[in-house]
């Protein structure tokens, strides 16, 4: 496609409007921001209703986080772009807030009212894999042109329907796209039949990837607004600033991608093909 948009008089009616379109520089359109950010938030059936609220919870305060908004104001352009996805199966992803600029504390307000207005629902089956594809084509209709772009992906188990997980996500690294993961590991929910012990491995070897990709390992859910906080804080900090150092200091380090994969990407279609019982809650 030509630097310039095509004329779609057609869609948008107007011989003037289509030839403004002609004449405009379609990157002139995308506003630049400091970060794009997908939030891609796990809600199969192993995750419990009050699960749920806990998630949405915890990002709400996130955003709105003193130490966030620090970060989004100390970026070259002061303002980040973000959207709040929730995903299960490989063909359940809804988008719960649009892509939205958040430059300031009434900006984010603004995303937790979008974001607190309806109660999550959740669905069958755990498509990683999915949600990745999912939250890449988005950059493609943000608006905006991020310095970094990023996927921040929580779950808590291993893909199990779908393409494999690492394929997908070697595919949305050649993008150019940074992939966090937030795994949890909290033993919660209705069902342990398809939790692994190894999910911080799993995430780390098969999910996260891109220049500077890390994951934050969630234990209990009373940690869970916590390691939201800080995640965003470095996702939108950096590894070379200074709230990174600080959060080192503070915390236990974060667990980056590893170069080679030591983990059985595979292991959540293993188990999957391997249940013993008709019905299945991820």
């Amino acid at each position: 496609m030509s630097a310039f948009r095509c004329a779609r008089h057609f869609l948008f009616g107007g011989a003037a409007f289509a030839l403004m379109l002609w004449l405009v520089p379609a990157s002139l359109a995308d506003e630049p921001v400091d970060v794009e950010l997908v939030l891609a938030v796990d809600v199969s059936l192993s995750m419990s209703a009050d699960e749920l609220e806990i998630q949405r919870h915890g990002y709400a305060a996130a955003l709105t986080h003193d130490n966030v908004l620090q970060a989004i104001a100390d970026g070259a352009h002061g303002k980040i772009a973000v959207t709040y996805v929730e995903w299960a199966g490989t063909t359940w992803q809804r988008v719960i807030v649009p892509w939205t600029v958040i430059a300031n504390r009434a900006d984010a307000e603004r995303v937790v009212a979008r974001l607190s207005a309806q109660p999550p629902n959740s669905a069958r089956r755990t498509s990683i894999s999915g949600a990745l594809e999912f939250g890449s084509d988005l950059f493609a209709e943000s608006g905006y042109r991020g310095t970094k772009r990023v996927i921040d992906i929580s779950g808590d188990g291993p893909n199990n329907q779908g393409a494999p997980v690492n394929l997908i996500r070697d595919g949305v690294v050649r993008q150019g796209i940074v992939i966090n993961g937030l795994p949890l590991m909290t033993r919660g929910g209705f069902t342990g039949a398809y939790d692994v012990n190894d999910l911080d491995r799993y995430y780390s070897d098969c999910v996260i990837g891109g220049p500077g990709a890390f994951m934050i390992p969630v234990n209990d859910w009373t940690q869970f607004p916590e390691a939201i906080r800080r995640k965003l804080v470095l996702e939108l900090a950096g590894p070379a600033s200074p709230q990174w150092a600080a959060e080192e200091v503070d915390h236990p380090p974060v667990v980056l991608a590893q170069d080679r994969p030591a983990t059985d990407c595979l292991v959540g279609e293993k188990m999957w093909r391997n249940r013993s019982w008709m019905f299945d809650s991820r």
